[in-house]
Formats: structure tokens, C-alpha cells, sequence
């Protein structure tokens, strides 16, 4: 049974690192804005921790998590047009792929620097409120 994606986890995780990492370095986190990673016994820890520095992706660009783009790539190039008569083939073909992509990987390199990344979001972030705010005229 996988482990739950719980505030408590996240803790054991955050513990593990701060006991593992030398005491002189400062640790800089990047997370999602799930809600375990705010949650409030959370934020007690992290007050108590002033090395950690959590940093949180923005909400609309779920493109910056390199999990959630491996997802994409995994759904477009080997789930999409698939069909699957059961769970063990679904799990089968998510293995194979995950086999597959592992026998080769690559790294993911930035080819753009972090102010353009910004400024193109919020460009995005200002044509969506726009949208948004249209229809609700």
C-alpha cells in the first residue's frame, strides 16, 4: 500500500533532512502549494527551523514541477491512445514506460533564464485574470 501524502510525512521528511544536512548550510526547498507542505504543524516546525527556506511554485504553472511535466510526457507519449482491459496492463504499461525512459535518462536543462521564465508567467497570469474576469461580466 503506498504511503499516504499526509503533513506527517512531509515532517519525517523535512526531520531526515535537517538531521542529515551539516548544520552550517542553509536549505532552500522548492514544493508545490499542496496543502500538507502549509499545513500548520508544518509551519510550526519551519518557524522553529529558520534554515529551511521553503520556496512554492506558482499555482498556475504546474510546467516548473519536473514531476508533474514526467506525468505529462508519460500520459502523451504512452497512456493517452492506449487501451487498457485492466489494472495490472495500465500498471504494466506505466512500468514499462518508466523502464524505459530509465534506460536512457537526461536531465532537464533550463534554456531560459529565471527572468524571462517570470515575466512569461506573468504575462499568462494576466491574459487568465483577464479572461476570467470577462466572463464573469
Amino acid at each position: 500500500m503506498p504511503r499516504a501524502n499526509t503533513h506527517a510525512e512531509w515532517l519525517k521528511f523535512l526531520r531526515r533532512i535537517e538531521r542529515e544536512t551539516p548544520k552550517d548550510k542553509t536549505l532552500h526547498l522548492i514544493a508545490d502549494n499542496y496543502a500538507t507542505h502549509k499545513h500548520p504543524a508544518v509551519q510550526q516546525w519551519l518557524a522553529r527551523h529558520p534554515r529551511i527556506a521553503m520556496h512554492f511554485t506558482p499555482t498556475s504553472a504546474s510546467w516548473l514541477n519536473m514531476v508533474e511535466r514526467f506525468f505529462r510526457d508519460l500520459t502523451t507519449e504512452r497512456l493517452r491512445r492506449g487501451v487498457f482491459t485492466s489494472v495490472p496492463e495500465l500498471v504494466d504499461a506505466i512500468d514499462g514506460y518508466v523502464a524505459h525512459h530509465n534506460t536512457d535518462p537526461k536531465p532537464f536543462i533550463w534554456t531560459k533564464n529565471a527572468r524571462d521564465i517570470l515575466q512569461k508567467v506573468i504575462r499568462a497570469n494576466s491574459r487568465l485574470s483577464g479572461k476570467q474576469n470577462a466572463t464573469l461580466h
